[in-house]
């Protein structure tokens, strides 16, 4: 699976592959264990990007073993042994760290099922809005016996947010197209945030209006002529590559110009945010809801 592929289908690592998601809350569970809190979990494998995240910022990077193929931040997971990714786990290497617990996708059905065959335990995750981010850090906290760690952290997530919600009040909310892909050089293959989902959420708490918010969606594929159509003032483009030149940005936002007679074209309100940031459902949210609001309220 390529990068591009795995952003659209997974938004960094957040969605199943061919999952659309729903409007309701994550669910998070685990599998064979006795109660919601256990004693410290020594070896952990997470194929989930966010979750992997989550588990530093709470304070359990030593206890990472195995990351996906994904998994490049925090830095330290480089280090870590890559175990596959949602659609490819390599259930041997798995074994052979002897992992006490396994963090997966909801829809690796096949995978839960061998590794429940292995008596290994399972903290199996589905991600939907941003208020999901910090509950399954409370969570994954409780499951690994870290549950203050991650009280910790998950009210310093909703404080963060909180704060943005504050300075966007009362500010102009501008009708924002929020676009997570389209193909280099050129603006085929365009998705877009709609109306469900923590890119809708992280645009609406940095207080923009979602210029597809009416789609009760996740995403949708969007043509050149249903984004004249909406015409918004904003066109936020979020791409997963960090540290772009100021040439290749350049290179990039010329490409619009094409459709001068979008507001956000003419009046000069294209923002390329490069930067990983705004697209993990992680601890970093509210950093990349930072960077929108800057976009944003310039």
């Amino acid at each position: 699976m390529t990068r591009r592929t795995w952003l659209r289908t997974g938004l960094a690592g957040a969605l199943a592959l061919g999952l659309t998601w729903s409007s309701g809350t994550a669910r998070v569970e685990t599998r064979q264990q006795t109660s919601a809190t256990t004693p410290a979990t020594r070896r952990i494998i997470s194929l989930v990007p966010a979750v992997t995240e989550m588990l530093f910022a709470i304070g359990a990077g030593d206890a990472v073993v195995g990351v996906s193929s994904y998994d490049h931040y925090p830095p330290v997971v480089e280090t870590r042994t890559r175990v596959g990714a949602l659609v490819d786990p390599d259930f041997e290497r798995i074994l052979s760290l002897k992992p006490d617990l396994v963090i997966v996708y909801g829809t690796q059905n096949d995978l839960v099922a061998r590794l429940g065959r292995a008596s290994l335990p399972v903290f199996n995750y589905e991600h939907a809005g941003l208020a999901d981010i910090t509950d399954t850090i409370r969570k994954l906290g409780d499951r690994i016996g870290r549950s203050a760690e991650a009280r910790r952290e998950a009210d310093r997530i909703e404080n963060g947010l909180a704060d943005f919600r504050r300075r966007a009040a009362g500010q102009p909310r501008p009708r924002t197209a929020l676009i997570f892909e389209r193909d280099a050089g050129s603006l085929r293959g365009m998705f877009a945030s709609a109306g469900i989902g923590f890119l809708h959420d992280m645009l609406d708490v940095a207080g923009g209006t979602d210029a597809f918010g009416d789609v009760q969606r996740q995403s949708l594929q969007l043509s050149v002529e249903a984004l004249l159509a909406r015409a918004p003032d904003v066109i936020l483009e979020l791409r997963p590559e960090e540290g772009w030149s100021a040439a290749r940005l350049e290179k990039e936002r010329a490409v619009w110009n094409t459709l001068a007679s979008v507001p956000a074209i003419r009046n000069g309100q294209l923002h390329i945010i490069a930067d990983q940031r705004v697209l993990v459902p992680g601890p970093r949210v509210v950093e990349g809801v930072g960077l929108m609001f800057a976009a944003l309220h310039k």
